[in-house]
């Protein structure tokens, strides 16, 4: 960076040439009961970014070749999100006014400045909060770059060229997702990709030796295959920082870490430790910074005419990129006439189509419904190349291969195996990372709304593991579809530790989320329609091990309802809910309740709750039809939720046991045989005790 600009930066900071921030306490203070430490550290990096190398455009926020930037500073997030705030509103993003900079942590319900970055609002890519999660979700940006870009770039027409930015701080490196992102990118040689460290050495606790070694991100980054860059004076350094993120746009074959030493607090009385995490300014020390700085002490909420000038001028530098881009595709398009209508309908979200390659039937065979789901999905992913596909190193077992598929992998790659890929390809080998590869995927999905449509694949008992960042998908209301397999104690000898007993609850509880159990390969079908329907939230498609019967009379069109009378009978007194992997159980149990005990019963199919939820009153009433007979949900999992549509569940309140699936059964009393006792016996009961009626029962 030439002295020139370096006197510009000073003289919009009202600062020496030496110190050159500009303003630092009119960047980032909005009132002293905010979080912003973090952020006066960090300002030297935000003008770098958004002043010298970022290509955005603030008046055309979702401008798509833009270059995306994750603030993904986990749990100092509340420290530092005014950092991101304060720039997109001195950029010129139209919405970020300064009103509403200044409704920051305050009661406002309209405010724009929530505690964490949410992805609603214009020049936030995507919510971060928890820890980790950012870095996740940027591994996932960029890798959705490289995609497009190999899909589509051709000689002389980059029409897809961003770089993903992305900023952390010692939490999301402690993370045990984020390391898993971090390697994942350096496999994939992901040159597009830059993590700036914020490396003040502090955490709540203390300093970060209390509980990790000085500069071993460094070395794990490293060895993880990044470029690694130091910048030791990262509170003022702006030419070093700015020509360090120039080089990494420049990286070959590497992503790169930048590890930026910081001062949290920079110029408050407590810069540099552990209460900076939380501490407020006081007004003294407000007073005191702005004095040491040449501002008035007794002026609030103002920025000054040399900062106003400095950012002036960005928002017509965008629109500058946006006619270029839009003119390099239109001469794209002339010149690649069919790749760029593909081009276009990736950029829309357009995903129509693949109602017509769901087959029409299904082979009569028991099939557990894994197998359904490759049946169903394998022809969508091969025909439409919106679906990005990929699993936690279970391909053989998850079923989500279809003929054909190419792997994405760096193109120079070649394995001992022979897997082998390029960026182009849309089948992704995630290894044992569940927690990152469900939050790459919502990177991958945010990048373009519908310009990707992820799939994830793992043992249902592993989503788990990955339960936050599936949390975060459907919070930012992001179209991520997850195949989660051996969904129930029928799997098997794996035993308890794979048995998810009480897994459903908790994604049944989760809003924005369909979780969908599948009873045969025809409601397999259903579950993945709903899935592909659903623009605007995540779904669970939880399918078993074992092989189901083909069911008579199970409906595609009832799954999409969320439950549907699979066996009605104008003789019933009671009502079997049959779920998932278990709804033949349910049927069963209902024909030797009929031929062995002349007890009539209906049978009901309930896939998903969420969906049903969203019916009308008139139609849960006539599919339940409690207000007439007793309704029992058989299924082996905890039955904490059922009591909203049943009155007695047969379920499952321990763990698992190590046992053939069908033994697994007999041990949980789940055989129809044990079932139907069972069921009589709470027959038996409200019979006796008709007030029973009104009380769930676990049976």
């Amino acid at each position: 960076m030439s002295p020139g600009v370096l006197k510009e930066i000073g003289a919009a900071a009202g600062l020496p040439a030496q110190k050159n921030i500009p303003g630092s306490q009119e960047l980032v203070k909005a009132e002293k009961k905010t979080h912003d430490m973090g952020a006066i550290g960090m300002a030297a990096i935000g003008v770098a970014l958004w002043k010298y190398v970022m290509r955005y455009a603030p008046h055309n926020p979702t401008y798509f070749n833009r270059d995306r930037f994750v603030l993904s500073n986990g749990k100092s997030q509340r420290h530092t999100c005014i950092f991101q705030y304060a720039f997109l509103h001195l950029t010129g993003y139209k919405n970020m006014t300064f009103d509403q900079l200044k409704s920051y942590h305050s009661e406002r319900y309209d405010a724009l400045c929530p505690g964490h970055p949410e992805i609603e609002h214009e020049g936030i890519e995507v919510t971060t909060g928890p820890l980790g999660q950012g870095i996740a979700n940027a591994v996932g940006l960029a890798m959705a770059s490289k995609h497009l870009g190999a899909t589509f770039n051709r000689p002389g027409f980059d029409v897809v060229s961003n770089h993903t930015w992305c900023m952390v701080g010692d939490a999301c490196l402690q993370e045990g997702v984020g390391l898993e992102a971090i390697s994942l990118a350096g496999h994939f040689k992901l040159n597009n990709l830059t993590v700036i460290y914020d490396n003040n050495q502090i955490t709540c606790d203390g300093s970060v030796d209390v509980n990790d070694q000085h500069r071993k991100h460094q070395r794990e980054d490293e060895a993880c295959g990044w470029h690694v860059v130091d910048i030791e004076d990262g509170c003022y350094d702006i030419a070093g920082i700015v020509e360090a993120l120039e080089q990494a746009k420049q990286s070959a074959e590497k992503p790169t870490f930048i590890n930026v030493r910081t001062v949290i607090g920079l110029g408050s009385k407590v810069a540099g430790t552990a209460v900076a995490h939380g501490a407020a300014f006081g007004d003294d020390d407000v007073a005191a910074q702005k004095r040491a700085y040449g501002f008035d002490p007794d002026a609030h909420f103002v920025v000054g005419p040399e900062t106003r000038d400095f950012f002036a001028g960005l928002p017509a530098r965008g629109e500058g990129f946006v006619r270029d881009w839009e003119g390099l595709v239109g001469r794209y398009e002339e010149a690649h006439p069919d790749l760029a209508k593909r081009f276009r309908k990736r950029m829309s979200g357009d995903l129509t189509g693949w109602e017509e390659l769901i087959p029409k039937s299904f082979p009569e065979k028991p099939t557990a419904s894994r197998a359904s789901s490759g049946l169903v999905m394998n022809p969508i992913a091969k025909g439409l190349d919106s679906f990005m596909v990929g699993t936690a190193d279970l391909s053989p077992s998850v079923n989500m291969i279809w003929p054909g598929k190419v792997d994405f992998q760096h193109p120079e790659l070649r394995t001992s195996c022979g897997i082998n890929g390029n960026y182009g390809g849309r089948y992704i080998h995630y290894g044992v990372r569940e927690h990152a590869m469900c939050a790459i995927s919502n990177g991958l999905a945010a990048f373009s709304p519908g310009a990707i449509v992820p799939v994830t694949s793992s043992f249902f008992m592993f989503y788990l593991y990955a339960a936050p960042a599936v949390r975060m998908g459907a919070l930012m209301r992001l179209q991520v579809i997850h195949h989660a397999t051996h969904d129930s104690i029928g799997m098997g000898e794996d035993g308890p530790t794979h048995q998810p007993i009480e897994l459903a609850a908790l994604y049944r509880a989760m809003p924005n989320l369909l979780y969908i159990r599948p009873g045969d390969s025809e409601e397999t079908a259903g579950a993945w329609t709903a899935a592909l329907s659903a623009r605007e939230q995540p779904t669970i498609v939880s399918t078993s091990r074992h092989a189901l019967p083909q069911l008579a009379s199970t409906s595609r069109a009832g799954v999409l309802r969320g439950a549907y009378v699979l066996q009605e009978n104008a003789a019933a007194v009671l009502t079997l809910i049959g779920v998932g992997a278990e709804l033949a159980h349910a049927v069963g149990v209902a024909q030797k309740l009929k031929e062995t005990h002349r007890v009539e019963a209906r049978a009901v199919s309930f896939p998903c709750q969420r969906l049903f939820d969203a019916q009308p009153l008139e139609y849960k009433r006539a599919t339940l039809r409690r207000h007439e007979m007793p309704a029992v949900v058989l299924e082996p999992y905890a039955p904490n939720g059922w009591e909203r549509y049943a009155d007695a569940a047969a379920c499952v309140k321990t763990f698992g046991h190590s046992l053939p699936g069908t033994a697994a059964y007999r041990y949980f009393g789940f055989d129809v045989d044990t079932l139907t006792t069972r069921v009589l016996g709470y027959l038996q009961q409200i019979e006796s005790d008709t007030l029973l009626r009104r009380e769930f029962l676990e049976i």
